[in-house]
């Protein structure tokens, strides 16, 4: 059974508590600016990264701020390819700026569920982010990724419900877990079958559920470390 795994959280959306959360995570997906986010932000995000020792993501999404990122749109390879470029692009260089680097990807919202089936809007994920380990569930995106030899990471999420192998859609009853303690068990389920835990951070009392996830993982005997 292993014994490592990583926390990861969605941050730098401006709905979160960024600094409550690096406190607990081990890897920070940073908005990039489509979805949510800003300059100052993923600088603010990257600074508070390099004193906790979090390893920085690349978290990037349709340009749909208006939807944050939640509704799929048709993007053409070659669209998709620069825009997901040049989202990494300026995270890169504010990272850099800030004395860390961009140690992978992971797509948001409607990018993330659409490359799970879309083989060309996974494609154009990986054609823009380089040679970036990839962060996700299984599907296209990692089949692909894999094929090309890139690392790939699996990850569960213990404050959502599940619908067979897909997360239940936000919009249906039961979707966003509330409970601490039902997140914490479904951690320790997971965490198995995984190599890294997302916990969302735009929920009530998220900071607090990821600090009851770390400590029920922690006293289970499991190590909390970055992939990258």
């Amino acid at each position: 059974m292993p014994t490592v795994i990583d926390l990861n959280a969605d941050l730098g959306e401006e709905v979160t508590d960024d600094t409550g959360l690096l406190a607990v995570v081990s890897s920070a997906n940073v908005a990039c600016g489509y979805h949510a986010g800003s300059t100052a932000i993923m600088r603010a995000v990257c600074a508070e990264a390099v004193r906790r020792g979090v390893v920085v993501g690349a978290q990037v999404s349709y340009a749909d701020r208006p939807n944050f990122g939640r509704v799929a749109l048709d993007v053409a390879f070659e669209v998709l390819r620069e825009q997901v470029a040049d989202q990494v692009g300026v995270l890169a260089q504010i990272a850099a700026a800030e004395g860390t680097a961009v140690s992978y990807v992971k797509a948001h919202g409607a990018l993330y569920h659409r490359t799970r089936d879309d083989a060309e809007q996974a494609a154009a994920v990986l054609a823009g982010s380089g040679s970036l380990p990839v962060l996700g569930m299984p599907g296209e995106l990692l089949r692909q990724a894999d094929a090309a030899g890139r690392d790939t990471w699996l990850e569960g999420f213990p404050d959502r419900a599940y619908d067979g192998d897909r997360l239940r859609p936000r919009d249906r009853p039961g979707a966003v877990l509330t409970d601490g303690a039902a997140i914490a068990a479904n951690a320790l389920a997971l965490a198995p079958t995984v190599r890294s835990l997302c916990l969302h951070g735009d929920t009530p009392g998220a900071v607090g559920h990821a600090h009851r996830v770390r400590e029920a993982l922690e006293t289970a005997g499991w190590t909390v470390t970055a992939c990258a």
